[in-house]
């Protein structure tokens, strides 16, 4: 790593300095004008924030739960599910249902968070018709009474509210409506979702029902359900939401009225919506401009189930369900509807249930429309403070100033929910200021931050954050020589880059080289590893300098690891797109070598010198001999103890070396613990050992395993006759 020792340090400038000025002004300006640009536009990003917000004040202050509100959920739950088979039960099952909570229990109203869209296949004539049984059976089957039909007799009997889906394709065969839906006011034209059609109940069911609602919301962009429609439309005609008909039937309301307010005079004859009321009752639901409320959950409870199983044998508490608007759904993971709630996931029924208690309740959340203006103006007057008031204050107390406005922003919208149910988003107003008043105070103090010790601008580009770091705090490294530290290397090399490059267009090679080479990089230091230096497609990396780490050994092998990974990886995308990019090999080892500063006086040249980095090097390149990826010198592994998980390759005799270095292939502990490799390591030992039986063992081995390069090594190698039998490999080339 090196570096010109005195560069990096600039001069004054006179316009850069008039910038500088004024600088602050025209950045928060830019900054409030933009904030105000997003809140008008309300993008993506915008929205989230708020959610953000807004889920976290439901989860500080949820709305209580109510036992005394009458609605319940009957809950096709796994233990009805356990009890009474799979879904779909047979309909004279759901007929049983449906019977028990208007005969037994008296609820107000029935209401279904199912579609029943098509015939029931275990109806008696469907199995007669599907049969292949005699034809007297088969008959027979036929005079049995058919089970939609007594499903469909079950909810003439009853104040049923029948749900169904919508859908944004195109249907021919539109719902029933048994709701009279008229307007105070403009008809919402152009205010409500339309839907082009619907996945509809039979035609017996809904001419039986009291009532027919869409049980269809659509979550927000991150899939959580916030607010919902009380109405929506397919084609031209007009449809109440599930909660709304099922409390329109058990409140007996004849019809319902939607308020809408007139738009501009401009605008054909449409209006916005106010809310809904339920005629001759004293229940009215407020609403958006587009039909929505928002809902304000309770805290999960199971006080508003009541499980399936226990209505059909009647042991259900009756108080749960007498006089109770009664919504039928499911729990059951498997049925598939599960939402997300700023609690976490809930079913979908219970949605729906929960507005039924909003409107029983009246604790409904708003949402005004001056909310976005409010916002606009606040923005500005933090300016005007800004650039008035704080002109003379300093960066701390203007910083002070800053944390208290957001702070009171956050009080604001805090208060307003708590105490008055009414949703502003403090999330984005905060951030907005407190980016205003970073950018008026970091200008004011650019000169003296382009002022900082050279050390950071000359080579925070070329070393890792942590040797910058320690180099401004130890600037007596810069000085010429070095001391002795025991210190761990890693080593990489790719595999045939040099013919990739005379085979391709070079500069797209080199850039690809970059890419690749940029997050080795990015591997080492986060590992807290120090470049030493690129060369060509090589990188050399440092444990233990210029920054003592007991762990050095640990962490060289964790870094290995991980830039194996990534040169799998990387090398497998480039051969799926054509590219020829070879295999990463690298070499691990520890040493005493001599660190500090070998650049003079006036280069900065801070590196390591000493036999273990060429050993790196040497076991790097020995990978291309051995068939492996990566190897460990036993230097390394022996100060990782019991934390190292690999097998021994072999004790390699490197060229003009007289002694063996033990490497080590480190590897998964699933692979480790495999037949294969435990196999492996009981002939290595043989072959340690000098014991013949490790040649057989290692022959028996080749023959099991003939992808598995370190054993077919060992073979190949025993096989001449002169081989003795050892684990040491003499290696006649670099």
């Amino acid at each position: 790593m090196q570096s010109n020792k005195g560069g990096g340090r600039r001069g004054k400038s006179g316009l850069w300095d008039q910038l500088v000025k004024y600088m602050h002004l025209w950045l928060s300006l830019a900054v409030m004008l933009g904030a105000i640009y997003v809140e008008a536009v309300d993008p993506a990003f915008r929205a989230t924030l708020r959610n953000v917000s807004f889920d976290m004040f439901q989860r500080w202050k949820p709305r209580e739960y109510q036992t005394d509100l009458p609605v319940r959920i009957v809950d096709v739950d796994e233990a009805s599910l356990a009890q009474l088979g799979q879904w779909p039960w047979p309909r004279t099952l759901v007929a049983k249902l449906v019977d028990q909570l208007n005969e037994r229990y008296g609820a107000a109203s029935i209401v279904f968070d199912f579609v029943f869209a098509e015939k029931d296949r275990t109806s008696p004539d469907i199995i007669a018709n599907t049969w292949n049984a005699p034809k007297a059976l088969r008959d027979q089957l036929k005079t049995l009474p058919n089970h939609d039909e007594a499903l469909a007799q079950a909810f003439g009997r009853a104040p049923v509210v029948a749900g169904f889906t919508m859908l944004d394709d195109t249907t021919t065969d539109t719902p029933r409506s048994r709701a009279n839906i008229v307007f105070q006011g403009p008809p919402p034209t152009d205010h409500l979702r339309v839907y082009p059609g619907a996945v509809r109940n039979l035609e017996i069911f809904e001419k039986s029902a009291t009532g027919v609602g869409v049980f269809s919301f659509s979550p927000d962009h991150d899939g959580v359900i916030r607010h919902v429609p009380v109405m929506t439309k397919i084609g031209k005609t007009l449809f109440p939401s599930l909660a709304i008909e099922g409390l329109r039937v058990a409140l007996g309301a004849p019809y319902l009225m939607v308020q809408t307010m007139a738009g501009d005079a401009d605008v054909a004859q449409t209006g916005s919506i106010e809310g809904l009321i339920f005629p001759n009752t004293t229940f009215a639901v407020p609403t958006d401009g587009n039909g929505e409320i928002w809902l304000h959950h309770t805290k999960p409870t199971k006080q508003r189930y009541v499980s399936a199983a226990k209505v059909l044998d009647g042991t259900a508490d009756p108080t749960k369900l007498t006089g109770h608007i009664v919504f039928i759904g499911t729990s059951a993971k498997g049925l598939l509807d599960l939402r997300y709630g700023p609690f976490g996931i809930i079913p979908g029924v219970e949605v729906h249930a929960q507005i039924a208690e909003q409107v029983l309740s009246g604790a409904y959340l708003e949402r005004p429309a001056w909310i976005n203006g409010a916002v606009v103006i606040f923005l500005i007057v933090m300016w005007v403070v800004l650039v008035v008031l704080l002109r003379g204050l300093n960066a701390v107390a203007s910083a002070m100033v800053g944390v208290v406005a957001a702070g009171a922003a956050w009080y604001g919208a805090w208060y307003a929910f708590s105490q008055g149910a009414v949703l502003v988003d403090p999330l984005f107003p905060t951030l907005a200021v407190l980016l205003m008043f970073a950018a008026y105070i970091g200008p004011k103090y650019l000169q003296s931050e382009r002022e900082q010790k050279w050390i950071q601008d000359a080579f925070s580009a070329y070393v890792s954050p942590n040797l910058v770091k320690h180099l401004v705090e130890h600037p007596d490294l810069l000085q010429i020589g070095g001391e002795e530290r025991v210190c761990s290397f890693v080593m990489t090399d790719l595999a045939g880059f040099t013919t990739l490059m005379e085979k391709n267009d070079a500069k797209e090679m080199v850039d690809l080289l970059n890419v690749y080479l940029d997050e080795m990089v990015k591997i080492a230091f986060a590992h807290d590893g120090t470049l030493d230096r690129i060369v060509g497609d090589a990188v050399a990396i440092i444990f233990s300098a210029p920054v003592e780490q007991e762990d050095h050994a640990k962490r060289a092998i964790a870094c290995a690891l991980e830039m194996d990974v990534f040169g799998r990886k990387f090398s497998a995308e480039q051969q799926a797109l054509g590219v020829n990019f070879g295999k990463t090999r690298i070499g691990v080892n520890t040493g005493v070598v001599m660190v500090g500063n070998f650049g003079g006086e006036t280069m900065f040249d801070y590196r390591a010198l000493g036999d273990p980095i060429n050993t790196a090097a040497r076991l790097e390149s020995v990978n291309k001999h051995l068939g492996t990826n990566m190897c460990v010198a036993h230097s390394t592994v022996e100060l990782c103890g019991d934390d190292f998980v690999g097998r021994p390759v072999a004790g390699l005799v490197l060229k003009g070396k007289s002694e063996a270095i033990y490497a080590y292939e480190p590897m998964s502990a699933e692979t480790l613990a495999s037949e294969r490799v435990q196999r492996y390591m009981a002939a290595y030992q043989l072959l340690k050992q000098g014991d013949e039986k490790g040649r057989a063992s290692i022959n028996e081995l080749a023959e099991l395993y003939p992808d598995d390069p370190v054993i077919q090594l060992h073979k190949k190698r025993l096989s001449a006759p002169e081989a003795p039998c050892s684990d040491v490999i003499v290696m006649s080339e670099k």
